[in-house]
């Protein structure tokens, strides 16, 4: 990431240093430093909090591995997977094994981060001063609160409003392990526990952080996730009233094009929160690694993920600047992701406007602006032609409209209950499995239904 602290190496908090006394060949690394150590100061507490970030950006999560996942699980004819690699195959196909790779790493490296933020939290008290304090313990919540947000969307069922959610989620995990000989195994709480644990980290997140901090998670950063959350729970009240809060207090404008969203160097006027990336850690970007040719950085000359004829019939204006953001390689291909070293979009305004619409029109309100003119809002700067009126299924299109490639496809797909091809929303084969490599270490962990 662009800020030196992004670019810190692992500070290695689980790995214990061992020097012999007595044996002056036995040398410890000079980069290596004791767990007490690793933890004795705001800095290298900070240290550990900025490297759970870039393992955030990582390829295996939100650098593009839970996009990957989402799209091509939810892809019924609007995509093309034409790449080498059998574990994206795997998700195109909705056959999944258990030693998916991908998916192994999706699952270690959020709980490297859910295990990171639990030592900065553990050791708070190593701050003097109180405002730096509370920015380090927002963000560690925002980070945790996010992974086991996706790790539940993910690997357990979809949540469904009214219902119980008893169903098994994933393990929840707020103990920081600093010793490797005192790794717990725990067994999956529910679904609706981890809900429950989400919205306790991200409500406390958004009292501690600031309204700006940089290019790192802010109070508005947070109330847009949790905007996200409470519309994958159906919570419309809640989702409308955290959307709303954004778009009128975060100082966040929608970019003037839609062209200006996307393949940037710095932040655009609309991002809240945006992976940062350079030249430096591009090879960590897969969206550019499976979207974009190798004229653009892609892995290979056509992109391993191309657009079929299937997806134009979703545009309902030949002005729409949207339905324009592709090029042909061999086939064609989206726009979104061709700067190999431009940031990645991950909560953007636009989508603020789309829960705020969506929300107001569920429960019949016109909180900020009616659900008309907020999709006018998006319209009017894709240069498509303005509605007189919007019913939900419009709303909804729009948003595809607005949102596609980006890794909403399956999530939006099981909230609104709607079947991918002949699979239903909840179908076996939607959810991920626990990874192979886990079960065989932890018996606690039941597999999902269907591996």
């Amino acid at each position: 990431m662009k800020k030196d602290n992004y670019k810190i190496i692992l500070v290695a908090f689980l790995v214990l240093t061992f020097v012999a006394c007595d044996d002056n060949l036995t040398i410890s690394p000079e980069q290596a430093i004791t767990t007490d150590m690793a933890i004795k100061t705001p800095s290298n507490i900070q240290k550990i909090l900025n490297n759970a970030y870039g393992d955030a950006r990582s390829s295996a999560l939100y650098g593009g591995g839970i996009a990957l996942a989402s799209e091509l699980l939810a892809n019924d004819g609007d995509l093309y997977w034409d790449g080498t690699y059998v574990q994206p195959s795997q998700y195109d196909e909705k056959a999944i094994l258990t030693d998916n790779s991908f998916v192994e790493s999706m699952w270690l490296r959020a709980y490297k981060i859910s295990n990171q933020t639990n030592v900065v939290l553990d050791n708070l008290a190593v701050f003097t001063n109180a405002a730096d304090k509370d920015v380090a313990k927002g963000e560690a919540k925002f980070l945790r609160g996010l992974v086991y947000f996706d790790l539940v969307r993910l690997f357990g069922k979809p949540y469904v409003a009214g219902t119980a959610n008893n169903q098994l989620g994933v393990p929840i995990i707020l103990e920081p392990i600093l010793d490797p000989a005192k790794i717990t195994y725990p067994s999956r709480n529910t679904v609706d526990e981890v809900y429950k644990q989400v919205l306790a980290d991200l409500k406390d997140a958004y009292t501690l952080l600031p309204a700006t901090n940089g290019v790192y998670a802010t109070k508005y950063s947070v109330a847009a996730l949790l905007a996200r959350v409470y519309l994958q729970q159906g919570d419309y009240v809640n989702a409308r009233n955290m959307a709303n809060i954004v778009i009128i207090d975060s100082g966040s404008v929608l970019a003037n094009s839609y062209s200006k969203v996307f393949n940037n160097s710095e932040n655009s006027t609309e991002d809240l929160f945006a992976w940062q990336v350079s030249s430096q850690d591009a090879s960590s970007n897969d969206y550019n690694v499976f979207w974009a040719g190798s004229d653009f950085g892609g892995r290979s000359g056509n992109p391993d993920i191309s657009i079929e004829n299937q997806h134009w019939d979703i545009y309902d204006d030949s002005n729409d600047q949207r339905s324009k953001f592709f090029y042909e390689a061999d086939n064609w291909c989206t726009t979104k992701w061709k700067n190999q070293y431009g940031n990645i979009p991950f909560l953007r305004l636009a989508e603020m406007h789309l829960i705020r619409a969506e929300s107001n029109f569920r429960e019949g309100t016109s909180i900020g602006l009616s659900p008309v003119d907020d999709i006018n809002l998006l319209r009017e700067r894709a240069t498509a032609s303005l509605f007189n009126s919007v019913d939900l299924a419009t709303i909804l299109m729009e948003r595809k409209r607005e949102l596609s490639f980006e890794g909403f496809a399956l999530f939006d797909a099981k909230r609104l209950k709607q079947n991918i091809g002949s699979l239903a929303y909840n179908a076996n084969n939607l959810v991920l499995p626990i990874p192979l490599r886990e079960r065989d270490v932890n018996k606690n962990l039941v597999q999902n239904d269907g591996y």
